[in-house]
């Protein structure tokens, strides 16, 4: 009889990895390191001593250098290897059939054909126009997928009664976004005076939303200081050697807007909280 030749390797065909497809690491690819579980846009590669990295930017402008090993990046859920793009790849013009999947302003993946879902009886509120603007700006699309309305109320002084004609309910949730937010401030008092279980008040640090927009984005070094008691958003305007009018200059700061990366992190976290809040529990 002849003896059987028996494949040295015993793992079960159940067990046995396939290999992973390999992804060009175009610029603006979203994926996930998958033993950190960072999340973020492919700014670049780069080729090393100890092997090709990728450096990933998370929606909050953290950058992060990854080795580009096999197998270890997640895309939309599937286990890849990237590998460093071709020249051809990495040219292709934006919207062709090479085009990394594109994100919205607040650094989502983008939904193509999505509908806007009829509004949830939950609201986002924020204390003015400006406010209203900056995060219909960034978080528009992903607003009207989720369906959140935002509503501004010039001004935090009657909160508590607002809440209270709201009425506020396991299905009607309600966000509020306030403004200068730090301990002591007449903001921090009135924000304690909230209690809902079904409310949600936070806050950013600054004065203004105005001082939400990175400087560096208006290509300024830092937001000017105002003597405390003089009107802020003035008083900028004056520092900056800008028009007195407010309104043209909330104009001119809004169009340096592009994404999220010109806003300043403390803002960024307090809107994602608030849009989770008012949607949470709901498909």
């Amino acid at each position: 009889m002849r003896s059987r030749s028996y494949d040295p390797d015993l793992t079960p065909p159940w067990k046995k990895q396939r290999p992973a497809p390999e992804v060009p690491a175009d610029p603006e690819l979203v994926v996930e390191e998958i033993t950190t579980g960072f999340c973020g846009a492919v700014i670049r590669t780069e080729k090393t001593a100890e092997g090709p990295t990728v450096t990933l930017e998370d929606r909050f402008g953290k950058h992060r250098v990854f080795p580009m090993t096999p197998r270890g990046f997640l895309l939309e859920g599937r286990t890849v290897t990237l590998v460093r793009p071709s020249p051809s790849r990495g040219s292709a013009p934006a919207g062709g059939p090479d085009s990394a999947p594109r994100r919205t302003a607040s650094g989502s993946l983008s939904v193509p054909g999505a509908r806007a879902r009829v509004a949830r009886a939950g609201r986002i509120y924020v204390e003015g126009r400006h406010d209203a603007e900056l995060v219909e700006k960034v978080w528009g699309d992903d607003l009207r997928i989720e369906g959140v309305v935002v509503e501004y109320l010039e001004g935090v002084d009657d909160l508590p009664a607002v809440v209270r004609d709201f009425e506020p309910g396991p299905e009607a949730r309600l966000g509020v976004l306030v403004d200068h937010l730090v301990p002591g401030s007449k903001e921090s008092r009135i924000a304690a005076e909230v209690t809902d279980e079904h409310v949600l008040v936070v806050g950013h640090p600054y004065i203004d939303i105005w001082e939400a927009v990175k400087p560096s984005s208006l290509g300024i070094e830092a937001w000017p200081r105002v003597p405390h008691g003089q009107d802020w958003k003035s008083g900028v305007c004056a520092a900056l050697g800008w028009p007195a009018n407010t309104g043209a200059a909330w104009q001119r700061i809004l169009g340096h807007v592009h994404d999220y990366r010109d806003l300043e992190p403390a803002l960024l976290g307090r809107v994602e909280q608030l849009i989770d809040h008012v949607t949470v529990g709901f498909s």
